[in-house]
């Protein structure tokens, strides 16, 4: 069996699918991002503010659809004309910051998972150049998530490459990795805090809430899906 009883045949493969914010870590992994982005005069004074107004509010509250896709908006036309390899090198010096954050009930998941010999994949909106770092520095084997064009530079150019990684843009694109790689969607597992990502938990076979919003605590109940509840970090 495969982890919280999805059934895996011999030969097949699956995955488990994670949340980033507040599923594997504590709060928003954006945040540091922006603050090693103003430090480094990618962003000025203002959008830092607006970020940590926004992060107190996520971690209060979560995000909502209106303000993923208004910090989209704000983080492409904020990049552009920027070099990948400077945003590379932002990542490089947050990243073992935010794996600091790792909560102890996913680690445990994660290991859960690897028990059951499944593929381990974050699946963020944030930046793929932070995320794809993330899930390396935890060694896990792959990340999904927003991707931006770049031009002859290596430049950013404003715009998108695929889907933006959040709601139902996080299903294309885990179809689009399940197809390279040959996870069978119906025995993966996918994990959660937010109903934001319910198009995800409903593509997959399994479906995990982990410290859920109101909404998909409600969901989760209804429908009998695992709760994994996390604790405050005490200081």
């Amino acid at each position: 069996m495969g982890s919280d009883g999805a059934a895996v045949r011999p030969g097949q493969r699956a995955a488990a699918f994670f949340d980033l914010d507040r599923t594997l870590i504590r709060g928003s992994a954006n945040y540091p991002l922006a603050v090693a982005a103003f430090r480094g005069g990618h962003v000025p004074w203002r959008d830092l503010v607006k970020d940590t107004l926004n992060a107190v509010a996520f971690h209060r509250k979560g995000s909502t659809d209106a303000s993923s896709a208004a910090l989209r908006e704000r983080i492409l036309g904020a990049v552009a004309g920027t070099r990948q390899s400077d945003i590379i090198h932002l990542a490089d010096a947050i990243v073992p910051g935010i794996v600091r954050r790792l909560i102890p009930q996913s680690a445990a998941l994660l290991a859960e998972s690897k028990a059951g010999a499944m593929d381990r994949i974050v699946v963020s909106a944030s930046p793929i150049e932070l995320v794809g770092r993330i899930a390396a520095a935890l060694g896990l084997e792959g990340a999904v998530a927003t991707r931006s064009e770049l031009d002859e530079h290596g430049r950013y150019t404003g715009r998108l490459i695929g889907e933006f990684c959040y709601g139902h843009g996080k299903v294309i694109e885990i179809e689009k990795l399940a197809a390279e790689r040959g996870y069978d969607l119906g025995a993966s597992v996918a994990y959660s805090d937010s109903v934001s990502d319910l198009p995800m938990l409903e593509r997959v076979g399994t479906a995990v809430v982990v410290n859920p919003d109101r909404e998909l605590r409600g969901l989760a109940v209804e429908r009998g899906w695992r709760i994994v509840e996390v604790g405050r970090k005490r200081h």
